[in-house]
Formats: structure tokens, C-alpha cells, sequence
């Protein structure tokens, strides 16, 4: 939706670019350029789009624990966890947060501005701007620093402004009607100024990044906004692919999920001033707790009802987009595979291969996997002292699991 050039900007990970690509949310059109994408990515396989970035490969999955004894034990939790009462160790951060989003955004846009208040007043759990109060709590103390910077309360604002401009888009792109129990931006207003209104968001957001003054943070998230574009195109282009592996799995739903969680647990490490070993923890931890949130998502939309899910149960797979239960189950069934490859052709065919995520071990398969990185999470928060703040991230990761639980 937005045209994003960026240089490969070095800071310890080195992402691939990917070729410009205009998006269009009418259906026929994006039939065509399935084709297309999909047709470009195969171009590619013979340079191993894999063999990227440092940091980027403990995403894969293999021998990511090995000689690692997990530290989650959910047993141990008497009931359900509140993120509301997780958040309550900076509930009066992310009040002050709430106050300020619509005035960040800015009033000279009237159309736009009232486009943005659309979503920012749907609410929503502000998981990514607690992580950006929580880390920098966290890590505050460990420089002797006695109250928050102003540039850890801007980072939270910009990092919630990229994420609701991130979800503008994406509803157009997934011609989605509801958001958060509320009429989407482009239902109520139109493509294009909802197009209009998740790029001024995006400018935004880049104006006040740019005025922290910190090359480091700056370099961070603007490569979350190239990202994002990294992974609708890598998602487009693989659409009702059933060679695609966990490992392109795992590295696109870092794209679109985890960099920038990973982003705002990093960045706001380093507005603390603390050294580069805890800066790469706290980055660490956003990946693995963003990657475990994307794979319990993708869970949940094949365990839960359309009524709990808000669309249609199985959705992601009527589109072709193939998460990690679907992956895990063609290993198990090759009916599946042809069911897929017809683009769910026959009558009652989308049904039979949901039934048969479930019934060839792709669901339990992928709840492993779930856990695999929320304990690789709770591991890197080892490096932080004990503190509410720190409880209060361990609290999230098992707060992700129980929704599966």
C-alpha cells in the first residue's frame, strides 16, 4: 500500500530487499498478481532467500533449545492472566500514552485525522507500547536512571502509531470489514483514504523518530516499516504454495508480527543506556515472544468460532496463506496437499482440510512450537533484574500461551 525505499541499513542484521511492488485491493486483481509473485519467488529459490541475516537465524526451529531446559511451567498459574492487570505496573504510562496518540497524529488533516481516531478509538490491548514502558522500566534500573526519558514515552507513541497504520493497511488488503468490533477505516471512508491515512501515519510516525535524534533507534524501526512491506510480499507471493517451509514461515511472520515487537523491546533498552549485551537480550526477547504471538494467532483460526475470532474460522487458509498447523499437517496427509493446490475448488473442500489440520497432528505440533519461543523469551529475560516490570514481561508470554491452554 505505501511505497517504502530504504537503504539496507546495517545494525547487527542485514535483511533482504525485496523488489517495489504496488498493491491494489480489488480481488481480481490481486488473483493476478498471485500468480505473478508467486512466479518472481521461485525465480529466487536458487539464491536460498534463507541464507540471511545473523540474528535473523535462530528463527529457524532447528536445535533452537538444544541443551536449553525450558522454564515455563504454566501449571503453576491458580487462573487466567489479565494483561490488564499485567499492565497495571504502568497503567498511568500508558494513560498519558492514551492522551497523547490523537494529539501526535496531528489536527492539519482533518479527513485523515478523523480516519486515524477511527481506529485509535476502537481501542485495543496496546500490548507494544506496555512492552515499550515495561522494557524501559526494566532496564532503568539498571542504569540508576529514576524516572522514564522523554524519549521512552515517544518511542511508545511512534512504535503504537506504526502499528495502527500497519493495521489500516492491512484491512484493505484483506478487504477486512471489522476491526476490533468497529467498521474499518476503508468501510467507512474508502480505499483510498485509508490508503491516504495509514501512509500519513507512517510519515508521521517517521518525523517524530527522526527528531529522537538517535541513529541507532532510527535505523531500528525504519527497518520495521521495510519489513512490513517485506512480508506482505513474501505472503502474496506464496499463496497456496504447499512447498513453502516453516523456515519462509517463521521468517514472514517475523516481517509482519515480530520485528516490530522485537523493535520496541530493543529500543527502548537502549534509551535506558544500558550496555549492547542487554540491548540484544531485550531484541531477542520481542523476536521470540512477536513470533510465538503470530504462531498462537494462527492456532487460534482453526480452535476458536468466527463469533471469538470475528471473521470466519479457517480464514487464513480459504486465502491460500498457509500458516505453521497447515504446514505441520501436509507432513502427515497428502490429501491435504491437493485439496490446497485446487484453491479449495469442490464444494465443502475448505471444511475437509480444516478437519484435517486437526486431525493430523498440526495443531499440536504448532502449540509446541508456540512454546519453543515463549520459553527462548523467558530465557533472554534472564539478563534483567528481578522487578514487578520484569514479572510483568515473563506474565505476557504466559499470558500468549493460556490462549491455547
Amino acid at each position: 500500500m505505501m511505497s517504502v525505499s530504504c537503504h539496507n541499513l546495517e545494525i547487527g542484521r542485514t535483511p533482504l530487499d525485496f523488489l517495489a511492488c504496488g498493491c491494489s485491493s480489488n480481488a481480481s486483481v490481486k488473483r493476478i498478481s498471485k500468480g505473478i509473485l508467486r512466479n518472481v519467488s521461485r525465480r529466487f529459490n536458487g539464491r536460498k532467500l534463507l541464507s540471511y541475516r545473523q540474528d535473523i537465524d535462530s528463527i529457524s526451529t532447528k536445535a533452537s533449545l538444544a541443551g536449553v531446559a525450558p522454564v515455563l511451567d504454566l501449571n503453576k498459574s491458580m487462573k487466567p492472566i489479565s494483561l490488564t492487570n499485567v499492565f497495571e505496573v504502568v497503567a498511568d504510562d500508558l494513560l498519558t500514552l492514551n492522551k497523547n496518540l490523537q494529539n501526535i497524529v496531528g489536527a492539519e488533516n482533518p479527513v485523515l485525522m478523523s480516519a486515524a481516531e477511527q481506529i485509535f478509538s476502537a481501542g485495543g490491548k496496546r500490548v507494544r507500547p506496555a512492552l515499550v514502558f515495561l522494557v524501559s522500566r526494566a532496564t532503568a534500573e539498571l542504569s540508576s536512571l529514576k524516572d522514564l526519558k522523554t524519549e521512552h514515552r515517544r518511542l511508545a507513541e511512534i512504535i503504537e502509531m506504526i502499528h495502527t497504520a500497519s493495521l489500516i493497511h492491512d484491512d484493505v488488503l484483506d478487504e477486512s470489514d471489522i476491526r476490533r468490533g468497529k467498521e474499518t477505516v476503508h468501510q467507512l471512508y474508502g480505499t483510498r483514504v485509508a490508503v491516504l491515512a495509514g501512509d500519513y501515519m507512517f510519515a508521521q510516525s517517521s518525523w517524530y523518530l527522526a527528531n529522537l535524534e538517535n541513529i541507532e533507534v532510527i535505523k531500528l524501526i525504519s527497518q520495521v516499516i521495510k519489513d512490513f512491506a517485506s512480508g506482505e510480499i513474501k505472503q502474496a507471493s506464496n499463496l497456496f504454495d504447499c512447498d513453502v517451509g516453516l523456515d519462509e514461515y517463521l521468517l514472514k511472520s517475523y516481517y509482519k508480527t515480530a520485528s516490530l515487537i522485537a523493535a520496541s523491546t530493543k529500543g527502548a533498552a537502549i534509551f535506558s543506556d544500558v550496555n549492547s549485551d542487554i540491548n540484544e537480550q531485550m531484541f531477542q526477547y520481542g523476536k521470540n515472544l512477536g513470533l510465538s504471538f503470530q504462531i498462537v494467532d494462527d492456532i487460534l483460526d482453526f480452535t476458536q468460532s468466527a463469533a471469538q475470532l470475528g471473521k470466519p474460522a479457517g480464514s487464513d487458509l480459504a486465502k491460500g496463506n498457509l500458516t505453521a498447523p497447515v504446514l505441520f499437517a501436509l507432513e502427515k496427509e497428502p490429501k491435504l496437499r491437493n485439496i490446497i493446490e485446487s484453491e479449495f475448488y469442490d464444494a465443502g473442500s475448505l471444511d475437509e482440510a480444516i478437519n484435517l489440520v486437526k486431525t493430523c497432528g498440526g495443531i499440536q505440533r504448532a502449540q509446541d512450537l508456540a512454546k519453543e519461543k515463549a520459553d527462548l523469551a523467558m530465557q533472554n529475560l534472564k539478563c534483567l533484574p528481578s522487578s514487578p516490570f520484569r514479572a510483568a514481561l515473563e506474565e505476557i508470554v504466559k499470558y500468549n500461551l493460556e490462549r491455547i491452554d
